[in-house]
């Protein structure tokens, strides 16, 4: 559930002498999956760029820039009136709900501890559990009370409206000369292994819970959290270890894989969230999909979110954990659109080729998500940081990687 920059722990010293890489792949592990490297991310830091080089930055790496006033790393120079409201926003809003959410989050541990008293947790592989597999009223009261208080939380963030459209693809009835492209009706409905959604924000994770409470994949490191890592248990979180070999990565993806073909199976078991992209945009564009999400070879819902805004965005993409949340929590308002999807089906040749099947649902949610479709990947996005810390000194070695 945590993006790369909960990672922002490497700093310049670290960094090697020579000259910038040009945008190589890596290996790391994401939420599909999937195996990419992982390296941590800067900190944040002053932006030495030029006036002309910083706009050529924000070019070449369109996907990942900021366009709201506080700027790429949340630290431009404000109007006046702008510091009016964040300072008017910090003595008031800020404690309010910082308040609010500590009590929602120690609720929802509170039902989830007592739900789970006595009651030992699902093993996989020796390494993943949870308490997604419970059933009777135990899994009821979690998936419910989960639900409604996470759409309260959101409410607390000040998502007051949600916007949610429900759309139908243009062209959906596909003619026969297609056998390529998948469908999204079926002579008996299924019901999908996993939502498929484009990633922009922590708050993300949010919506989805109040939506669907599907689970998601989590660093291992946040099964052991306070509060949160019961609560990721209960949502039945695929845990991951980024530091492991590539052997661990295989048998991640093979959980995935299995946890999305019992959803499709089994109605009552937990819906699978993954984010393909395997990183955080800025909301505009949609990254290439990793494969993982699609090796089941059953059907996915695929999800668009976009977040509106004047002032700030809530997309988390180039700046801190702690200082995207304190500038959200000064927003008096916050803006969500959704638009959903009719379940897609995939053809026969989208189940043995992986590849085309992602393809093909990232081709569909950018034309109907009017999202801008875009090559870059994680290891841009850390030439991307690195440039905007000053550290113009780049790894040397990014192992390829395709899935």
């Amino acid at each position: 559930m945590e993006t790369e920059l909960g990672d922002l722990n490497l700093t310049q010293g670290q960094a090697k002498s020579e000259p910038s890489q040009p945008p190589q792949r890596s290996e790391s592990t994401h939420d599909d999956g999937s195996t990419k490297d992982d390296r941590p991310l800067l900190k944040p830091g002053p932006t030495p760029f030029s006036h002309e080089s910083f706009e050529d930055l924000e070019k070449k790496y369109a996907a990942f820039a900021r366009h709201d006033v506080y700027g790429p790393l949340g630290c431009g120079e404000l109007p006046l009136e702008e510091k009016v409201l964040l300072g008017i926003a910090a003595v008031t809003l800020v404690p309010i709900r910082l308040v609010l959410a500590m009590s929602l989050l120690i609720l929802y541990y509170l039902i989830c501890w007592i739900c789970t008293l006595f009651s030992p947790p699902n093993r996989e592989d020796g390494e993943q559990e949870d308490y997604a597999h419970m059933g009777g009223w135990r899994r009821a009261v979690i998936f419910w009370s989960g639900r409604f208080l996470s759409r309260v939380m959101l409410f607390v963030l000040g998502f007051y409206w949600i916007k949610e459209t429900y759309r139908i693809p243009n062209g959906e009835e596909k003619s026969s000369t297609a056998p390529d492209e998948g469908k999204y009706e079926s002579e008996e409905p299924e019901r999908p292994g996993a939502v498929i959604s484009n990633h922009i924000s922590y708050i993300d994770i949010l919506y989805h819970m109040s939506s669907s409470f599907p689970s998601f994949v989590a660093k291992r490191s946040v099964a052991k959290l306070p509060l949160v890592g019961l609560i990721s248990k209960c949502l039945g979180c695929v845990y991951v270890q980024r530091e492991s070999k590539s052997s661990d990565f295989k048998g991640v993806s093979a959980v995935v894989t299995e946890r999305v073909k019992e959803a499709h199976r089994n109605k009552s078991a937990p819906m699978m969230m993954l984010f393909p992209e395997g990183t955080t945009t800025n909301g505009d564009f949609l990254l290439p999909f990793k494969t993982g999400a699609f090796l089941a070879k059953a059907p996915v819902l695929p999800v668009i979110l976009r977040y509106s805004f004047q002032r700030f965005s809530p997309a988390w993409e180039s700046m801190s954990g702690v200082r995207h949340v304190f500038l959200l929590l000064c927003q008096f308002v916050n803006h969500l659109e959704v638009t959903r999807f009719p379940i897609y089906y995939p053809s026969q040749q989208e189940k043995d080729d992986p590849k085309l099947y992602s393809h093909n649902v990232r081709r569909l949610m950018s034309s109907e998500g009017n999202l801008i479709l875009s090559d870059l990947g994680l290891p841009e996005k850390r030439i991307y940081l690195a440039a905007l810390n000053g550290n113009n000194s780049l790894p040397s070695v990014l192992h390829q990687k395709d899935d």
